[in-house]
């Protein structure tokens, strides 16, 4: 795998990358729909847009990161189910100034990841993350002062549930909106 890849682009609302697979599709499954996937440590993106516009068809990954020492920074990731995929054992993500949003476990997998002053927007009344942090691991999802927003119609959404028996999220100094129960 290529390692050490810096991608910049100009903004995240002129640089977009963009896919419609899902789950279901033909072989696709959840694992293999993603738009973007990073497999190389040392990564680095920043200032674009990642989504997954297949719609509401069920699991449909824009991005997979299982990458160690990989960082989004300016970054939009847009989807609905699965949008996000923190994935790897051994894989710690830092996520910095980004915009997420999704319907159903927007943001799982098993990687340790810190998601830092980042906007998390639900479009429907659901879970956002669904974590599967391995039993020997200290830590999984950190999300620290971010923002949990959500579409006018959404008033139930939860902070997570666990997608496997040793998850861990924890939510530090964010600003959550009255949709949050």
């Amino acid at each position: 795998f290529l390692t050490h890849l810096h991608l910049i682009g100009e903004s995240k609302d002129k640089t977009i990358i963009r896919f419609n697979d899902y789950s279901g599709k033909g072989e696709i499954t959840t694992f293999t729909s993603y738009t973007f996937r990073i497999l190389g440590d040392f990564t680095q993106i920043e200032n674009l847009t990642i989504e997954n516009d297949a719609g509401l068809v069920g699991q449909a990954v824009a991005l997979h990161v299982e990458g160690d020492c990989c960082t989004i920074t300016n970054c939009n990731i847009i989807g609905n189910q699965d949008t996000l995929y923190a994935s790897g054992q051994r894989s710690r993500q830092y996520y910095k100034n980004c915009y997420i949003e999704g319907t159903t476990d927007f943001i799982f997998g098993g990687a340790t990841a810190v998601f830092d002053t980042c906007t998390i927007h639900s479009k429907r009344n659901s879970y956002i993350t669904a974590a599967s942090t391995p039993e020997n691991s200290d830590f999984g999802y950190v999300f620290r002062n971010c923002k949990l927003t959500a579409e006018s119609a959404v008033t139930r959404v939860y902070l997570g549930r666990p997608w496997r028996d040793y998850a861990r999220v924890v939510f530090i100094n964010c600003e959550m909106g009255s949709h949050i129960l």
